[in-house]
């Protein structure tokens, strides 16, 4: 949890960073510049092709973030929330990478950050597949 505790932070917190703007936007705001927003941002299906992510972007940052919580404490449930928001997190990468190949729109600036969050979840189950904790989350075994 200590090498994934800065990948979940960042990614939880950019994530309600994300939807904070996104929804102050909503409101009528112009908070970032038309340049920074995503391609074809006023059509209504994009529109909501986005705000699809808002409940799954939601779900998985406040697990991930509960699950850092129940570590801190010694809680064993945290490693089963931890798995549950890793593959969230793939999830909603590879949702959106997929979707950005099919329009062949190649933004760096989705496809980075979408990569990011396709790649990182990866690495850590690969980890989690290996290794096995106590109850205190501490690790006693490699397979």
């Amino acid at each position: 949890m200590r090498k994934m505790k800065p990948f979940l932070l960042v990614t939880d917190f950019g994530f309600l960073t994300y939807w904070s703007i996104s929804l102050i936007i909503l409101l009528g705001y112009d908070l970032v510049p038309v340049e920074y927003l995503y391609n074809d941002y006023h059509n209504p299906l994009m529109y909501a092709w986005n705000w699809s992510f808002f409940p799954l972007d939601m779900v998985l940052s406040i697990v991930g973030l509960i699950s850092i919580r129940l570590f801190k404490r010694g809680n064993p449930a945290w490693y089963p929330l931890v798995l549950f928001s890793l593959a969230l997190t793939f999830c909603a990468g590879f949702m959106a990478i997929s979707f950005w190949a099919i329009t062949k729109d190649f933004s760096p600036a989705w496809w980075i950050p979408n990569l990011y969050f396709t790649i990182w979840p990866l690495l850590f189950y690969k980890q989690f597949l290996r290794v096995r904790f106590t109850t205190a989350g501490q690790e006693v075994q490699r397979n």
